[in-house]
C-alpha cells in the first residue's frame, strides 16, 4: 500500500483548520482515510469558546478511533456518533445552536478485503480510481447547485441555508446530519486507488479549470500530493490581482490531499 498526505495552511500566520489521517488496523486487512475541512468562522463569533482547529482535532480523532475499531458500524453511524461525542465535549460551555458553531466538511472512506465504503458531506471531494484507470468523483454538490443570489451574504446563508433543508449540511453539533451525507459501498476489486481533497486543493479543477477530475487524480498519482498543492498556490498567486476565478473566495485556502493506492 502506498500513501501520500500533504496539508498546508492558506495563511502561515493562522492555524491550519483541516484535519487528515490514514488508519491502518493491526490486522492488516484494511484501512481508512479521514479528511475534514474546518469552516473558517466569521469575525463576529460562533457562540463557542473553542477554535475550529480544536473542533476538527476532536472530531477527527473520534472518527479515526471509531472507523478503525468498530467495523460493525456504518460510516454514517460513525459520523453521527463522532459528532455527538464532540458536541458533548463542549456543550456545557458553548452555544451549540449558533449557526456558526465550529463545523467541518467530511470525507470518510474505509476498506476491507472485500469492500470500499465511502461518505462525503459538503464540499470536500473523494476520487475513486478503478483498475482500468477510470476516475469517479464522489461529491456532495448541494452547495454548488444553490443559486448565487442565495449566497449573497454570510447572514443570508446562515439564516436560510446552512444545515437547513433545501440548503447544505456540515458536521457541526447535530448528529442527524450524518444521514444527509453521500454514502455507499463498492466491491474492493473495483477500486485501485483513491484521493480525498479539501476544496483548497480542488480549486485546481473547480476554480481554475486546469484539468478535469481525471487529470487532477493523475497529477497526484504521478507527481505527488505536494505537486498539486504547489500548482494551486501558483494559480492563486497569479489570480491575486484580477480575482477572475476566486471571486469572493479567500486568496489562499488551507489545502489538504490524501492519496492511497489500495
Amino acid at each position: 500500500m502506498r500513501t501520500d498526505l500533504v496539508s498546508e495552511p492558506g495563511d502561515t500566520t493562522r492555524p491550519n483548520e483541516d484535519f487528515a489521517g490514514v488508519g491502518l488496523p493491526a490486522s492488516g486487512q484494511g484501512g481508512c482515510v479521514i479528511l475534514l475541512d474546518g469552516v473558517t468562522p466569521p469575525r463576529d463569533g460562533t457562540g463557542c469558546l473553542h477554535s475550529v482547529p480544536w473542533f476538527t482535532a476532536r472530531l477527527g480523532g473520534a472518527l479515526t478511533e471509531l472507523t478503525v475499531s468498530d467495523r460493525d458500524l456504518t460510516l454514517p453511524e460513525i459520523l453521527s456518533r463522532a459528532i455527538g461525542r464532540t458536541a458533548e465535549a463542549h456543550a456545557h460551555t458553548c452555544e451549540l445552536s449558533h449557526p456558526r458553531t465550529p463545523q467541518a466538511t467530511v470525507v470518510l472512506t474505509r476498506w476491507s478485503a472485500d469492500t470500499v465504503e465511502y461518505l462525503v458531506l459538503s464540499d470536500s471531494a473523494l476520487l475513486l480510481q478503478s483498475p482500468d484507470g477510470t476516475v469517479t468523483p464522489v461529491l456532495d454538490d448541494r452547495l454548488v447547485r444553490l443559486p448565487r443570489s442565495a449566497l449573497a451574504t454570510d447572514a443570508l446563508i446562515d439564516a436560510r441555508l446552512r444545515n437547513k433543508e433545501g440548503g447544505f449540511f456540515t458536521a457541526a453539533a447535530d448528529p442527524s446530519v450524518a444521514s444527509r451525507a453521500v454514502a455507499g459501498t463498492l466491491p474492493r476489486h473495483e477500486v485501485r486507488a483513491l484521493a480525498a481533497l479539501t476544496d483548497g486543493a480542488t480549486r485546481w479543477t473547480e476554480k481554475f479549470h486546469e484539468g478535469d477530475w481525471t487529470a487532477l487524480f493523475d497529477l497526484v498519482a504521478k507527481e505527488g500530493a505536494r505537486a498539486l498543492v504547489d500548482r494551486v498556490r501558483e494559480r492563486e498567486s497569479a489570480d491575486r490581482e484580477e480575482r477572475a476565478y476566486l471571486g469572493r473566495s479567500k486568496t489562499h485556502d488551507d489545502a489538504t490531499v490524501v492519496y492511497v493506492e489500495l
